[in-house]
């Protein structure tokens, strides 16, 4: 495996998939939900950090976002077993399942 050289900070990565940069904290804040080692906590300040991801933890996120999104039902199963705050997840099921 080639060594990382770079990531995408997450608001990053939410304006180029065009997805809600909190849905994407919601999914990310769990490491489990991506492959170990993608998903990246840059130190900015003593007490501060950003969340980034690696190219891998980039498609790996955009393909499960693609394929939640098939139907309104793996959609709302998606956010409940993805996103750890049940009204978060609320607040995603109201919107389209599609985009």
């Amino acid at each position: 495996m080639a060594a990382v050289t770079y990531v995408l900070t997450l608001d990053y990565v939410a304006r180029i998939i065009d997805e809600d940069v909190e849905l994407l904290e919601a999914i990310v804040s769990n490491g489990d939900n991506l492959t170990y080692g993608t998903i990246i906590r840059v130190c900015t300040g003593p007490d501060e950090t950003i969340t980034a991801l690696t190219d891998h933890g980039v498609d790996k996120l955009t393909d499960m976002l693609s394929q939640a999104r098939l139907t309104t039902n793996t959609w709302h199963q998606f956010l409940d077993d993805f996103v750890d705050d049940p009204e978060f997840a609320n607040r995603f099921k109201t919107q389209q399942a599609s985009r």
